[in-house]
C-alpha cells in the first residue's frame, strides 16, 4: 500500500460507509464536487481546523471494515482526505488493531479463541478439527476465513468463537449500494461452547447460528437476594427503561442531584470504594482530583475494554443491566463536572454494544441524557467508541490515544489523566464494575456500603470463574470471603493443580493456599493479586509449561512495541519458555535465571502495566508451583 495520497478511489460501498458516518463530502478535497477556498487553504498546508476530526479515524475505519470486511487503499485514501490525516499515520493506526485488515479477505471472519480458559476446555482439539474442515487459519475458503484469537471474553462458555460478517447495517438496508464481497447484511454470531460442526454451519449461514443465551446464564447465583451488583441480572428486562425504573433505577441519580457534586464525591470517599480494574486506586480521590482542575472541559471515560484473558464480568453487566451503567456514568459525570462521557467498549462484544446503544438512545429520548438531565439543568451525554482488538487499550492513557485517532499506545505519566487526559483535558477513567458500585453507595448511603467487606476492601467483588469447574460464570461475594468458599460455589475439580488469580498478569495459587482472603490486602500479603477478578481453575490434566507458554505468547503479541524492555523482554521470555517446555531441573536452570533477569528489567523499566506484569504469572508458577523442578 502506498503511504501517500494517491489516485486510488473507494468503491461505492466504501464511500457510502464513510459518508454515513461523516456526512457528504463538503469539498472537492474531501471527494465532493467542485473546489472551494477551503480546499486551496488545506492544499497549502492550513489543515489545523481539520485536526478537530482526527478522533473520527477509528470510527471511520470501523465503518469500512464493518461494511466490506477489510480496508483497501482507496478506502484509506478517502478516509484520510475526509479527515485530513496523513495516509502513513492512518495506516499505522489501521494496522495496530487485530480486527482490521488492509489486505483483501472474505466478508466473513471467524475468530476462534485460543486463550487460557478455552485452552482448558479443549480449544486445541477444536482448532485441529476446524483445520481439517476449513483449512489452515488465515486461509480463505467458501467466503470465510478463520483465525486464532486471544480471549473473546466468553470464558463461561468455553471453547468460544465469534463470527463477524461484513455488510450493510440492517437498519439501513435498501439505502446503500450492495457491499463488494458481502453476501448479506452485517451480522455477528457467537458460538459458545463451540464445536467444529457448529462453526462450519455458522460460517455458511450466520443467521442459522444458535441464539446466545441471556446474560443471566452467566450468573449461577442469579436470583440470590444477597446480590448487590448483579441483583437485576435475570430480573430486569435489559431493553426496557421502564422496567429498570420500576426496579429502583434512577433513585441513585436523584439522590446525587440532592447531594450536589461535592456531596457525591464525599459519599464515594466515605464508602471506601476503590477501582475494580486491578490498581485499587480510591475512586473518590480520583473524582475529587478531576473535579478540582481549573482547566476544562472535563471528561469521563468508562473503560469497557476488558481484555484480560479470563475476564467477562463487565460484558455480563452491560448485557444484563445496561441502564445501570448509563445511570452510574451520569452520576460520575455530575460529580467531576463533565458533560460528555465515553464508553470505550471491546470490539469483540457485539451484543453488549447493541444493548448499551439501545440504553443510551432510550435514556436520551426520555430526558435522562442530554441538555437537561431529569430537569435539573445538568447537561450530560454518552458516546460509545468501539475498540478493535488491542489488549493494551485497556490501559487508561492508551484509551485516550485510541479515541483521539492515534495508535493505542500508553503515554508516560506524569501528567496523570486527572490533569491532562483525553484531548489533553482533566479526565476520570473508571471501569464498568467500579462505576456500577456507585449506585448502591448512593441508594443506601456510604456507611451501609462500607459495612460490607473489610476495612480497606469495602463492598462486594465480582469474580470471573472459568476453567475446570462445574459452574463457570460471574460470582459476587463480599470482600473477605476466601478463595475456597468461591470454589465451593463453582464446583472445583477433584484433583486441583492450581488457580490463576488475576489473569495473565496475575499469579498462581496452590491447592494448599485456598484460604487466602479475597481482598486487595489479603491477596497482596499472600504474594498474588486480585487483578480484575479472574479465577481460572486448572486440574492436574493441564500441562503447566504450555499454559505458561500461552501466557508468554499473549504478552509478546499484545506488546505495543513502544518501549524496549517490554518489546524485547516479552520476546526473550517466550523464547526461553519454548526452550524449556519439556525440561526440568538443571536443564532449565540457565533459562530460568535469564527470565528472572529479563522479568525484573521489564518490571522496573516498562512504560505501562503490560510490561511490568508480563513476568508475574511465569514467576509465580516457577516459585510457588515448582513447574520446572
Amino acid at each position: 500500500m502506498d503511504l501517500r495520497f494517491t489516485d486510488a478511489a473507494p468503491d461505492a460501498a466504501e464511500r457510502a460507509a464513510v459518508d454515513d458516518l461523516l456526512g457528504p463530502p463538503p469539498s472537492g478535497w474531501e471527494g465532493g464536487t467542485g473546489r472551494s477556498d477551503a480546499d486551496l487553504r488545506w492544499a497549502r498546508g492550513g489543515a489545523s481546523a481539520a485536526k478537530d476530526r482526527r478522533d473520527q479515524l477509528l470510527p471511520a475505519l470501523h465503518a469500512v471494515n464493518d461494511r466490506v470486511g477489510w480496508i483497501s487503499e482507496g478506502a484509506l485514501n478517502y478516509i484520510c482526505r475526509r479527515l485530513t490525516v496523513a495516509p502513513a499515520e492512518a495506516y499505522g493506526v489501521a494496522t495496530f488493531y487485530a480486527m482490521f485488515s488492509v489486505r483483501p479477505r472474505p466478508a466473513k471472519v471467524l475468530h476462534v479463541c485460543t486463550d487460557l480458559a478455552c485452552a482448558a476446555r479443549g480449544s486445541a482439539a477444536l482448532r485441529a478439527e476446524l483445520t481439517d474442515r476449513m483449512g489452515s487459519p488465515g486461509s480463505p475458503a467458501d467466503g470465510t476465513v478463520w483465525q486464532e484469537s486471544p480471549c473473546l471474553g466468553l470464558c463461561e462458555r468455553a471453547p468460544a468463537a465469534l463470527l463477524l460478517r461484513a455488510g450493510q447495517d440492517p437498519a439501513r438496508d435498501g439505502q446503500d449500494p450492495a457491499p463488494a464481497g458481502a453476501d448479506g447484511s452485517r451480522r455477528a454470531a457467537v458460538v459458545a461452547p463451540a464445536t467444529a460442526a457448529a462453526l462450519v454451519t455458522a460460517a455458511r449461514a450466520p443467521e442459522k447460528a444458535p441464539q446466545e443465551p441471556p446474560a443471566t446464564a452467566a450468573v449461577p447465583q442469579a436470583g440470590d437476594p444477597a446480590l448487590v451488583l448483579l441483583r437485576r441480572i435475570g430480573v430486569v428486562d435489559p431493553a426496557s427503561l421502564d422496567d429498570y425504573r420500576a426496579r429502583g433505577g434512577y433513585a441513585a441519580l436523584r439522590r446525587a442531584f440532592a447531594l450536589g457534586p461535592s456531596g457525591v464525591v464525599r459519599e464515594v470517599l466515605d464508602a471506601g470504594l476503590v477501582g475494580r480494574g486491578g490498581a485499587a486506586f480510591p475512586t473518590g480521590r480520583k473524582w475529587q482530583a478531576t473535579a478540582q482542575q481549573a482547566d476544562g472541559p472535563h471528561y469521563l471515560v468508562c473503560n469497557a475494554d476488558e481484555s484480560e484473558p479470563g475476564t467477562f464480568k463487565d460484558r455480563v453487566l452491560m448485557e444484563g443491566d445496561p441502564y445501570a451503567l448509563v445511570e452510574a456514568m451520569t452520576i460520575a459525570g455530575f460529580a467531576i463536572g463533565a458533560h460528555h462521557g465515553y464508553v470505550y467498549l471491546r470490539g469483540e462484544y457485539p451484543r453488549a454494544y447493541e444493548c448499551l446503544s439501545h440504553a443510551v438512545a432510550s435514556a436520551r429520548t426520555r430526558g435522562l441524557l442530554g441538555p437537561d438531565v431529569l430537569g435539573q439543568g445538568y447537561a450530560f451525554d454518552i458516546e460509545i467508541r468501539r475498540g478493535a482488538g488491542a489488549y493494551i487499550c485497556g490501559e487508561e492513557t492508551a484509551i485516550f490515544n485510541s479515541i483521539e485517532g492515534q495508535r493505542g499506545e500508553p503515554r508516560s505519566k506524569p501528567p496523570f489523566p486527572v490533569e491532562k487526559g483525553l484531548f489533553g483535558k482533566p479526565t476520570a477513567v473508571n471501569n464498568v464494575e467500579t462505576l456500577v458500585n456507585v449506585l448502591p453507595i448512593l441508594e443506601h448511603g456510604a456507611a451501609a456500603y462500607a459495612a460490607t467487606g473489610t476495612g480497606t476492601s469495602t463492598g462486594t467483588k465480582l469474580f470471573c470463574v472459568s476453567g475446570q469447574v462445574d459452574r463457570p460464570g460471574v460470582y459476587e461475594l463480599p470482600f473477605g470471603a476466601s478463595l475456597r468458599e468461591l470454589l465451593v460455589l463453582a464446583g472445583p475439580p477433584e484433583r486441583l493443580r492450581a488457580v490463576l488469580l488475576g489473569g495473565a498478569a496475575g499469579g498462581f495459587v496452590r491447592p494448599d493456599e485456598l484460604d487466602v482472603p479475597l481482598t486487595f490486602e489479603g491477596t497482596r500479603a499472600a504474594g498474588t493479586t486480585l487483578g480484575s477478578g479472574v479465577v481460572l481453575v486448572l486440574d492436574e490434566s493441564v500441562e503447566l509449561p504450555r499454559v505458561l507458554l500461552r501466557i508468554a505468547e499473549f504478552f509478546r503479541d499484545e506488546s505495543c512495541g513502544q518501549c524496549v524492555p517490554c518489546r524485547v523482554g516479552t520476546v526473550r521470555q517466550e523464547e526461553a519458555l519454548h526452550r524449556i517446555v519439556d525440561r526440568t531441573g538443571a536443564g532449565a536452570a540457565d533459562d530460568i535465571a535469564l527470565m528472572r533477569e529479563v522479568g525484573q528489567a521489564m518490571r522496573d523499566a516498562s512504560i505501562c502495566g503490560l510490561g511490568q506484569t508480563a513476568w508475574n504469572a511465569v514467576e509465580s508458577a516457577i516459585d510457588r508451583l515448582g513447574v520446572y523442578k
